[in-house]
């Protein structure tokens, strides 16, 4: 499936701000399964733009410096991807979670996409009990790592409502979770915190959803806004496989990939520091237009 995405952010200030300086992580990378065409980014009224440091995360990152005083600045990002990724099929193959758990804790890769890197606690997945208890009782070691995965996935969809107005981008885990409710950060977070607590590697990822489904087919949760789910690492031979816990789904050919990081302060779309004084309003929407005339 081809896709058309535009991505536009912008901020309004109740006083013109004198300086911003913002890091921006809105180009797709390389995954399996994708692979970019075309990749614009405008800024207006305009700053430099310019690539920064590599960082922990697998992130497309670029720094923004806007130095003149501006009362608005719009971020638009676009881009033109194909994704071609098949729907995992859990195979008696696979290994087991306690297999799969061993295996990351003896990998010597230290790349970005090392499962070591994803085994331990970050800023904004620690580990907490209730959750871990909660989640375990889908984490038998000895149980298929796939079917594991889709099934927690599966049970975190069912148990949990979708509530933009029960949490905030910096609720910690434990809240949402007693809760019962959220929006895909926090169904993510909960998850790869009971992952981890069973010492499996998971990712947050970050990118988007297409916006319109098929025909006779629901509109996924998630759609028009950036969305985030888990990588789970399943070894060696079938590697980082991705479960949407949101909408109990696996990671197919509706998902984009733009960031993939322990927690969301590693793929953050667009952080950094503004001068100035007075009240900020910020507007985000993404749209992601099927380009296949068939679809």
């Amino acid at each position: 499936m081809r896709y058309a995405i535009r991505h536009v952010t912008r901020f309004d200030y109740a006083k013109p701000v004198a300086f911003a300086r913002c890091n921006l992580r809105l180009k797709p990378i390389i995954w399996s399964g994708q692979r970019i065409h075309d990749y614009t980014l405008s800024v207006e009224p305009g700053g430099r733009i310019a690539p920064a440091r590599a960082e922990a995360g697998l992130a497309n990152v670029v720094r923004l410096v806007v130095e003149a005083a501006a009362t608005s600045l719009t971020i638009e990002s676009r881009c033109e991807i194909t994704v071609d990724r098949a729907v995992p099929m859990p195979s008696p193959d696979d290994p087991t979670l306690g297999e799969v758990a061993r295996l990351a804790r003896d990998s010597r890769d230290a790349g970005p996409a090392s499962p070591a890197a994803y085994l331990f606690p970050s800023p904004l997945i620690p580990l907490d009990p209730d959750i871990a208890a909660w989640c375990a009782q889908e984490l038998d070691p000895d149980r298929n790592a796939l079917e594991a995965a889709i099934a927690l996935a599966q049970r975190i969809q069912r148990d949990f409502t979708f509530d933009p107005a029960a949490t905030l981008v910096d609720t910690p885990p434990h809240e949402a979770f007693a809760k019962r409710g959220g929006v895909c950060q926090d169904f993510a977070q909960i998850m790869i915190s009971g992952l981890r607590a069973a010492g499996l590697p998971a990712a947050y990822a970050s990118g988007y959803l297409r916006t319109l489904p098929p025909p006779g087919q629901p509109r996924l949760v998630g759609a028009d806004a950036t969305h985030a789910w888990v990588l789970l690492w399943c070894g060696p031979a079938r590697g980082w496989v991705g479960v949407d816990p949101t909408n109990g789904i696996w990671m197919a050919s509706d998902h984009v990939v733009v960031a993939v990081g322990r927690d969301y302060t590693d793929i953050a779309p667009i952080d950094g520091i503004v001068l100035g004084s007075g009240a900020q309003d910020m507007q985000v929407s993404v749209d992601v237009e099927p380009l296949d005339a068939t679809a």
